[in-house]
């Protein structure tokens, strides 16, 4: 799909031309009843490609995840991303699900988004110290309140990241958000979201295209047909989308 095609989006009657193939799994909410991997005791999951090169600077994934899930899924994840493309690292959110899965959720209240972006701070330093990352090729991606996270984190620090991408994750709108307007029309943004989806409805992607696109922000937008929160079709576009910057 052409890029750009967010600013022209905003209205009903152009969802139908933004559909691409159905998806093929409810991924989100495997991952989210799944039991994640504990071999490690760590707040940060890493991933390194296949055929991993040392003398090759490789485009970063930083991966938030959803409410109900942790770093731990990083693996799955990058499996329908790509398992050659990227170095990827997941921090692992503040606060604590009540719930026996060892799940976690991101949270919009200021001593939390501070927190947030200390943890990826973190995570990309862990990266860049031990693994070949390139430091003009981080993307922030987010799935769910994740997503919304991610947002808020790319749109607090625009020239950290080389793009952002939500994933059925709405726009925050409390605590300044856009207090760096200026700065954010650099900066690419990709929404995706489902069409049924109840946690993100259709008339509030309009409302998050309408805001970013006052803010002169350059969004590209996807939306799937069905409910699924996470589906692998979707972790296969936020692949493509970041070759497309990449490869520019």
């Amino acid at each position: 799909m052409k890029r750009r095609r967010a600013v022209t989006a905003a209205n009903e009657s152009s969802w139908q031309h933004l559909i691409p193939t159905p998806p093929t799994s409810g991924l989100g909410t495997a991952l989210a009843m799944a039991p994640a991997r504990t071999t490690v005791d760590t707040p940060v999951a890493t991933f390194l490609p296949t055929n991993y090169e040392m003398g090759y600077s490789y485009p970063l994934i930083v991966w938030l995840h959803e409410k109900g899930g942790n770093e731990r899924h990083l693996p799955q994840v990058m499996q329908h991303i790509s398992t050659q493309n990227f170095v990827a690292v997941a921090p692992q959110a503040s606060h604590e699900c009540n719930d026996q899965l060892r799940s976690y959720q991101w949270v919009q209240q200021p001593v939390a988004i501070a927190a947030a972006g200390q943890a990826v701070s973190e995570a990309i330093d862990l990266a860049r110290s031990e693994f070949s990352v390139h430091d003009s090729r981080i993307f922030l991606v987010g799935h769910g309140n994740g997503g919304s996270m991610a947002l808020r984190l790319a749109m607090q620090t625009p020239e950290r990241f080389a793009g952002v991408i939500s994933i059925n994750g709405a726009l925050p709108r409390r605590h300044s958000l856009l207090r760096n307007v200026n700065r954010l029309r650099k900066l690419p943004f990709l929404l995706s979201s489902s069409r049924d989806y109840p946690q993100y409805p259709e008339t509030a992607v309009c409302r998050d295209l309408r805001l970013l696109h006052s803010a002169g922000c350059n969004v590209d937008i996807r939306q799937y047909p069905g409910s699924d929160d996470l589906t692998t079709c979707m972790l296969a576009d936020v692949n493509r989308w970041v070759m497309e910057r990449v490869c520019g």
